[in-house]
């Protein structure tokens, strides 16, 4: 076996609380040190040694995904105004490229020209030449100014989220603005397209101004719109669907601001919509004369109001009685004719159309619901950019159907496949089994267990399976289809989505029951879908794999110190394990504004002996651990590098010695962030690597 890399120790000691703590690793915080590069590289070289011999699966997997996915291919066109707006992908290319053809040329969708571009192409954006010259490209968002000459685009060059504003004039290409630099990557035009709107960063990588910049001018010109003290506090910019308001967000993990402005006013005042109230989230969706507001001050699960655009207060919202208290509201899109209401209830997704009706006191009529007809599956809104429209785009998955885009005619009721994601070499779902398990936490609770595998695998306690969680900031795992996990299921595995408490998959309780003092239940929820899934031989009770990512990474550190039995195999990708350290210093990127989720351990010692109970990086303890992949990126800017460079020296130093003990695999991207590397087929090739190394070691 390649000897492991040993990090060397410095003791620095960390008193809190009367709780003193020898973090041996903290040397690691200088993600510029030249000691750490030094050490990522020998790690990256460790990894590479101990799977060279995975190199003819991960290529065989490679090759299996990408004979899958048709290269050379056309989003689906949504019209606005008076173009047809899409992005394709070219076999070879790494990135995307966004075009555009008028709706005189095409009264109808447009399809590509043979493997060439849609008849009367005009270019927006060609990533692949704008990424020249850079390991990392990815773009955050472009906006097309709203008399449609101007494009106005956010890339990232390195992976650290910080992003350069670039402005072209669309007929000629012409580059007439890169003033503006560093940003937070929201922006928004005003209707003159004379302006941008857009956000800036602070030293903790908190967007926290919100600026205006007149286009042609220097950045030194631009002028500050808003500066949100509360380090709590993210703000955000966008435009609203008709252009007719900017809109700046201000939420923290509890509490949520608005404040709008004029498009047509740009050098004008934005206007709080309602101020800020402790523990009450609000969103606004303006359409005409009203918004519409979804809101929790009088249900956890939240509900929709309705108040003037000039609302200054609260007190101006008038409920709609349009849900009841046992469906989550999480979203509201607003038409001229009618509401589309974006809902969670039971652990699955639904969405909900009501007419608009002046004659009626609320201005609401009729509703229904959108049946798509097939459980476990994710149903969301798409891209509707505009108003005056009598259908809207749909898009729905589950565990074994691709993704499909539909066409709702709100009024017929009736569903028009535009795109269904295509797999080549066929894919028939009847091939494949999904089905909802419910295992009971220790407390008594029904967890829901999403999971899918092959007709012909047999759940006979003899097949490998791969558990994956997340758990955290009411974010939901809700199934999803994926073709590179058909290279799994093809394999005979099981694949199981743990939807433990800290998502919103049965409500805002959900989230609520999995966060501050609440937040052992996400981990025990786990242990508890892996047991399920052993217990009733739905899998190998010695082959169960698990995963998770960022915060769904915490989950992985706490289980695999707390319930190292359970798992075979673990990947923790860009992995929280350092929470408590990160949590305790206010100056890095996110801690502040994360108390609300786990606690402020500087200031509460209940916080503190709680998140010192379960964190990974200070739990580590001199046991037989699962084998671990741990993967991360150099520029992650939301889970530093340090975290599980430190947590990875940490697991080395307690297996040795012991017999038997798996291996733990390390590497780490150096030119991507938080999401990974940033072309298709780089990603592909790390996505096949990955799974090499899970099959192997599982």
């Amino acid at each position: 076996m390649q000897q492991s890399p040993t990090a060397r120790r410095e003791a620095v000691f960390r008193e809190h609380h009367g709780d003193r703590f020898e973090d041996s690793h903290a040397w690691m915080a200088g993600r510029d040190d030249p000691a750490l590069l030094e050490y990522l590289a020998a790690e990256n070289a460790h990894a590479q040694a101990v799977t060279a011999h995975l190199k003819p699966l991960a290529d065989t997997i490679y090759e299996e995904f990408r004979s899958r996915i048709r290269e050379t291919d056309l989003s689906v066109p949504v019209r606005h105004d008076r173009w047809w707006y899409y992005s394709r992908t070219v076999e070879g290319e790494q990135y995307p490229v966004e075009g555009r053809v008028t709706l005189a040329e095409h009264p109808h969708r447009p399809t590509l020209d043979g493997d060439g571009p849609p008849l009367g192409e005009e270019l927006l954006l060609d990533q692949n030449a704008e990424a020249q010259g850079h390991e990392f490209f990815a773009v955050a968002g472009s906006e097309v100014s709203p008399e449609g000459d101007l494009l106005a685009y956010a890339a990232d060059l390195a992976g650290d989220e910080r992003y350069d504003i670039r402005v072209r004039r669309i007929a000629t290409g012409e580059l007439l603005d890169d003033a503006v630099q560093q940003t937070g990557g929201s922006l928004a035009w005003t209707l003159d397209g004379r302006h941008l709107f857009y956000t800036r960063v602070d030293a903790a990588w908190r967007p926290h101004q919100v600026w205006r910049h007149e286009v042609g001018t220097p950045a030194e010109a631009d002028v500050l719109v808003h500066d949100e003290p509360d380090e709590r506090f993210f703000v955000g910019v966008s435009a609203s669907r008709d252009d007719r308001l900017i809109i700046i967000g201000i939420g923290s993990k509890t509490t949520n601001e608005y404040r709008v402005l004029d498009a047509g006013d740009p050098l004008g005042t934005p206007r709080i919509v309602a101020e800020r109230r402790q523990g009450v989230e609000y969103d606004v969706e303006p359409i005409g004369d009203q918004l519409l507001i979804v809101h929790n001050a009088r249900r956890t699960n939240f509900e929709l109001a309705v108040a003037p655009v000039t609302s200054t207060s609260h007190e101006d919202w008038v409920p709609l009685d349009v849900t009841t208290e046992d469906e989550y509201v999480v979203g509201v899109d607003a038409f001229d004719d009618f509401i589309v209401i974006s809902l969670r209830r039971d652990g699955g997704t639904s969405v909900r159309v009501v007419m608009r009706d002046p004659s009626s006191a609320t201005g609401l009529g009729e509703a229904h619901a959108v049946e798509v007809g097939e459980p476990l599956h994710t149903l969301r809104v798409g891209a509707n950019p505009e108003t005056t429209t009598r259908t809207i785009q749909l898009v729905w998955q589950s565990l074994v159907t691709p993704q499909t885009i539909i066409d709702y005619d709100v009024f017929g009721r009736t569903s028009t496949v535009l795109k269904r994601q295509e797999v080549r070499g066929g894919h028939d779902p009847a091939d494949y089994v999904q089905r909802r398990e419910w295992a009971t936490a220790p407390d008594g609770t029904r967890v829901p267990i999403s999971l899918v595998h092959h007709r012909d695998t047999r759940l006979d306690g003899t097949a490998p399976g791969l558990l994956h969680g997340y758990g955290a900031y009411g974010i939901p795992s809700d199934p999803w289809f994926s073709v590179l996990r058909l290279s799994l299921l093809q394999r005979g595995w099981v694949f199981a989505i743990a939807h433990v408490r800290g998502g919103s998959e049965m409500g805002r309780s959900w989230y609520d029951d999995g966060k501050l003092e609440h937040k052992r239940n996400t981990f025990t929820d786990f242990v508890a879908c892996a047991d399920h899934l052993r217990e009733r031989r739905i899998v190998h009770p010695d082959h169960l794999a698990a995963e998770g990512g960022s915060a769904g990474g915490l989950l992985m550190g706490v289980v695999a110190n707390e319930a190292p039995d359970r798992f075979s195999f673990i990947h923790a990708s860009v992995p929280f394990v350092d929470a408590l350290t990160t949590i305790l210093d206010p100056a890095l990127p996110l801690t502040v504004i994360e108390w609300e989720e786990w606690g402020n351990p500087l200031e509460d010692p209940e916080a503190y002996a709680r998140m010192r109970s379960y964190t990974p990086y200070e739990n580590v303890r001199a046991q037989r651990y699962p084998a671990m992949l741990v993967t991360t990126s150099l520029n992650d800017t939301r889970v530093y590098v340090t975290e599980p460079a430190k947590w990875v020296a940490a697991l080395r130093e307690a297996i040795r010695g012991i017999p038997d003990a798996r291996p733990v695999i390390f590497r780490t991207e150096m030119a991507a962030g938080h999401g990974g590397q940033s072309g298709r087929y780089d990603t592909w090739h790390q996505w096949a690597w990955e799974t090499a190394v899970l099959i192997d070691l599982t």
